[in-house]
């Protein structure tokens, strides 16, 4: 088992990590004793861009943060739970925050039913970070990412240190979850195949261009890969059979994301990524935020990429994704004011 984990870790350093020695960074991670935390923060520690590996969670954290430490690769990993002050040692001086801290769904759950727990959770760590690491970049994972981004946006808001450059609402599972589903369908290699997918990160509010892939589909192809990939995540909530949601894929979407991230602010140009952001596209129909292809920079959002040509297929998906995820931020900004 070993040989293979030790095989798996090489290849996804090859694949997703390649660095070099001279980046340095602190990346801190919230939640990270959690079914998502454990898995990404291993693959942090995999990634040699990381120098300084932060581990916050309300409990077992140094306990993680032990079991990482082992690993050799050169970086230092510390972690923090509640007492002394520790969620303020675990934020100061981080580049980039991670939060996939929050309840993981359960079979017949929405994420909107995560709401009530996860919003409150999102809303407190949001206060810290204004706090003690105003100008991190932030990485919101914790579901349902179209209502707890606004969250996060209302409190730095309301502390005056809000940069919609630096916020981000990590999609990437969906993309990497459409790479998959149609490579299978097509017969061929993952990596050849680039899906943009657009809207928000739940249900309806997903919405894949399949029609940019110069692949041809079938009504039917149409049909089975968009459910597909918008219900993607209760199909692993279904399979875990009440014990986890999509935590293992999550975490290494996350971690795609930070290391792009990492590329960018370290000046390396032209990289994009899918992400739930501030965005002016769909601003006029009262949609704040909106996941497209962003280009990261040093200073986070560099720029936000255009839709696109869309089929009239695609078009009424989109309308049926702004219709849900108006309600979603929302929700979340009301949550915040209330």
């Amino acid at each position: 088992m070993f040989a293979a984990t030790r095989v798996l870790a090489s290849v996804a350093a090859k694949r997703t990590f390649a660095t070099s020695a001279a980046n340095l960074s602190k990346v801190a991670v919230l939640g990270a004793a959690g079914g998502i935390g454990q898995p990404l923060s291993l693959l942090l520690k995999n990634n040699t861009r990381v120098t300084d590996l932060s581990l916050y969670d309300i409990v077992n954290s140094p306990g993680v943060a032990a079991d990482l430490s082992h690993i050799n690769t050169n970086s230092k990993v510390a972690g923090f739970g509640p007492e002394n002050d520790g969620l303020k040692k675990a934020l100061e001086g981080s580049e980039i925050v991670v939060i996939p801290a929050g309840v993981p769904r359960k079979p017949g759950m929405t994420r909107d039913d995560l709401f009530n727990t996860n919003a409150g959770i999102v809303r407190d760590l949001a206060e810290a970070c204004a706090k003690h690491c105003p100008k991190a970049n932030f990485l919101i994972i914790s579901n349902p990412v179209n209502s707890t981004v606004p969250i996060f946006a209302e409190v730095f808001k309301k502390h005056g240190v809000y940069d919609p450059k630096r916020l981000f609402g990590v999609t990437t599972l969906d993309v990497v979850r459409a790479s998959r589903f149609v490579s299978e369908v097509k017969g061929k290699d993952p990596k050849e195949v680039n899906v943009t997918v657009i809207g928000g990160h739940s249900g309806v509010t997903i919405v894949p261009l399949l029609s940019q892939t110069g692949e041809k589909f079938s009504q039917e192809e149409l049909d089975a890969l968009t459910n597909r990939i918008q219900f993607g995540g209760d199909e692993v909530v279904k399979a875990k059979n009440g014990t986890g949601s999509a935590t293992l894929s999550m975490a290494f979407a996350g971690a795609r994301f930070a290391d792009s991230l990492l590329q960018a602010k370290q000046g390396k140009k032209g990289i994009v990524e899918p992400t739930f952001v501030e965005s002016p596209i769909y601003a006029d129909q009262g949609i704040e935020f909106f996941a497209t292809n962003v280009e990261l920079g040093p200073e986070g959002v560099e720029k936000i990429l255009p839709v696109g040509e869309t089929s009239e297929y695609e078009k009424d998906l989109i309308t049926k994704c702004i219709a849900d995820l108006k309600k979603n931020i929302e929700k979340g900004k009301s949550f915040v004011k209330a």
